[in-house]
This record gives structure tokens, sequence and C-alpha cells, in this order.
């Protein structure tokens, strides 16, 4: 049985990841998870200087799922490359850093600093604001992603997967702009754009107002959104999304993810992605199919 799958040249063993934000960068999941056994981490969100993060309350269980607004919390990328990364670098599996910034300057600083580390592939989060065009999500104007991947591609040693936000008109036309702008490949989706209000207290759930929600709820949105990618674009995609178990993982490769990250089912379940990396094999062995490329778009 063959589970590898490869993303812009870079071969995984199976085809599981880790949603960034949802894993840290794997030291604090290591006690429940064999790293080893994933096709890749991808880690929490790494800014040019550390970054505080929203005031709390900043996390809310909604019916079906999450809303967060952490704010991209991290110690920066020194820190990270010190710490983080010489952990990771002890285990078998790919390593993706998510990079996020507030200008195109901070992306690029990021990406350079890690030009010459073991990363495998940087995936950049284009629903940071730009504060420089008054804190519009570069995820939310085409020009912008293909003037930010233009820049990014003139830096980055590693391929560059650019990750989507749902919360636009049309996700193909973002899709097709990051692709125009050289991106290696996509992942989708990010999280959607929510609120929630405490009656008893008469106030926002969470200190910022609104939220990124996450979670099964977001499911059918997503896999419907990774469908209408995969046939505009000619990029790999991770997709994501409300995975909660194999069967949600199978969704979005048959809509035509190569590979699926699992994200807020994490903090349910640790053991989540072993076992959606079992699932799989199980479902393969149960259908007699002997390469996981064989299913990936089936239903396109």
């Amino acid at each position: 049985m063959n589970t590898k799958v490869t993303i812009a040249g870079v071969t995984f063993k199976n085809p599981v990841t880790t949603a960034s934000g949802t894993f840290g960068s794997g030291m604090e999941y290591s006690e429940f998870v064999d790293l080893n056994r994933l096709g890749a981490v991808t880690t929490k969100g790494v800014s040019s200087v550390p970054w505080p993060g929203n005031p709390v309350p900043r996390i809310a269980e909604t019916y079906g799922g999450m809303l967060n607004a952490i704010g991209l919390q991290n110690p920066g990328v020194d820190m990270f490359v010190e710490r983080d990364l010489a952990f990771l670098k002890k285990f078998d599996t790919k390593v993706i850093v998510n990079v996020c910034g507030k200008s195109v300057k901070e992306y690029v600083e990021v990406v350079e600093r890690l030009s010459e580390e073991a990363v495998d592939l940087l995936e950049l989060n284009i629903s940071c604001p730009n504060v420089k065009e008054g804190c519009i999500a570069f995820g939310q104007d085409p020009k912008m992603i293909a003037m930010i991947m233009d820049e990014i591609k003139r830096h980055a040693k590693q391929p560059v997967i650019v990750k989507l936000s749902p919360n636009v008109t049309d996700i193909t036309e973002m899709a097709k702009a990051a692709e125009a702008g050289g991106a290696d490949a996509l992942s989708l989706i990010n999280t959607l754009t929510g609120m929630k209000i405490d009656i008893n207290r008469r106030a926002f759930a969470i200190a910022n107002k609104t939220g990124g929600m996450s979670g099964p709820a977001v499911k059918p949105i997503a896999v419907r959104m990774v469908y209408q990618v995969a046939n505009a674009v000619k990029l790999p995609i991770i997709g994501m999304g409300g995975i909660q178990n194999a069967e949600d993982a199978l969704e979005f490769i048959m809509a035509g993810a190569t590979a699926v990250a699992v994200g807020t089912a994490n903090f349910i379940n640790p053991y989540a992605t072993i076992e959606v990396i079992e699932g799989i094999e199980n479902f393969m062995t149960k259908n007699q199919i002997s390469d996981i490329n064989d299913l990936i778009g089936c239903v396109k």
C-alpha cells in the first residue's frame, strides 16, 4: 500500500499534517502523538518579532466548533528557530512553517531567516491584516495576493504554500491569483469570521468581538471550496476545515486535495491525527486501493 503523496516536490509518508495554530510546533502534543508517524507537522504562525496576541477572552465554544481570536501570538522567528525548530529536527517528518506578517517586509524577514534552516515548506498566512492598506487582509484582494507572492518568491528557498481565506466572494479568484504569483501549492480553508454573544453578560463572548470559526460545522463549506479550487488551478492542495476522522479526510482527498490537515479536532482528541492516518489505511485495505493517489480528485 502506497500512502505517499508529493506536494511541490516534497514527499510526505502519508497525506496527514496538522493545521497551523492547533498543534503548537509539535512539542505540546509529542507525549500523545508519535510525530514520526505524521506526514508533516505544520507549525503555529511565526512572525519576524514576538507578537503578544489579542486580549482575553479569546476562545469561545460554539455549536459544532469554536471561535478563536488568538491574534497569532508567537515568540518571533529567532526563538522559534532556537527552540521549536531544534525540537522538530529530532523527528522523521516534514516541517511546514506558517509565516505571518503585517506588511510584505515582515513576511520577507521571516522567509529570509528560514531560508537556510531545516524547513521543507513555507505556508503563507495571508489572512493577516495589511496595516499599510487599512488593515485589509492580504488574502481578500487578488492583486495583493499576486504582489506578496511575487516578492516572497524572490527570497524563498523553500516551496511556498498559500493559505486561502474563505472570507471572500470567489475563492477561485484568489487561488488563480496565488497561482499566477508563483505559489507552489495552496492550503484551504482558513477560518470563517464569526461572532458569539453571551446573553447573560450582554457582551461579546470574546474580547475581539469577532473570531475565526472552525470545527465540524465548517466542513461542508471547506469541502466545496477545495473542490472548486481543485478544478480552477493546477496546484496541489492541502485541504482542511472540520476534519474529525478518516471519513472527513477522505472527502477532502476525493474532492481534489493531495493532503489534509487536522485542526480543531486536536483540542478535542489529541490522538486525532494518528486515528485519521490509520483510518485512511483501513479504508484503502477494505476497498483494495493500493495507491492513495488514485483517490485524489476522483469525484471531479
